[in-house]
């Protein structure tokens, strides 16, 4: 699998600001992640319904959790926690979905491997907003995922065009970003920037 850039929404956005946004950036993205925890089947389903309507395709979008909604709508894939389905399930069930499994440990990462997951989604690598008060990961912690499994790693967790080299130097086969694209001044150049730094770490 080549470096990927994916892109998380939020959840504290309203539908069309972050629809406005996707249509935009999402030529420079591997992978559009509808992570709306609070919200149920039908909100994230109307989400769906407008990316598709702007443009986005659907083997781009990645739902979280929603299972039935991904499956519904035909898209690339699922992204699961620990409180979900069993990967193994899933991917049982729905052999043509991309399974993609968040994990915050060594230990973690091999179980999403040994389930089928293709991919997980290790974090978080430095401080974020989004997890206040709890301690980042780190690089090296990183690292050591990394090498413990044959499936990608994606890092995520207070990544933009400043620090994204490091972590796709310590291995790290692509990075996931919230606010840095999302909540940036000009989602467009920051997108682009991402996207260049990942493409050319090879």
């Amino acid at each position: 699998m080549e470096r990927q850039l994916h892109i998380i929404s939020t959840g504290k956005q309203p539908l069309d600001q972050f629809v406005a946004i996707c249509a935009r950036v999402h030529p420079y993205v591997d992978a559009i992640h509808v992570r709306e925890k609070m919200k149920t089947a039908r909100e994230i389903s109307e989400f769906l319904t407008a990316l598709i309507k702007q443009g986005v395709p659907p083997r781009k979008i990645i739902v979280n959790d929603r299972i039935d909604v991904a499956v519904v709508f035909g898209v690339k894939g699922v992204q699961l926690a620990h409180h979900s389905l069993s990967v193994r399930k899933v991917k049982h069930h729905f052999p043509s979905l991309s399974i993609g499994c968040s994990v915050h440990s060594i230990a973690e990462a091999m179980e999403a491997e040994e389930s089928g997951a293709d991919y997980c989604i290790y974090g978080h690598v430095f401080a974020t907003g989004s997890k206040v008060g709890v301690p980042p990961r780190g690089i090296e912690s990183l690292r050591s995922v990394v090498n413990h499994v044959n499936i990608p790693v994606i890092a995520i967790g207070g990544i933009h065009s400043n620090n994204a080299e490091q972590v796709l130097k310590a291995g790290a086969q692509g990075i996931a970003v919230m606010s840095a694209v999302f909540f940036a001044d000009d989602p467009v150049s920051e997108a682009k920037k991402l996207a260049k730094i990942v493409k050319k770490m090879v």
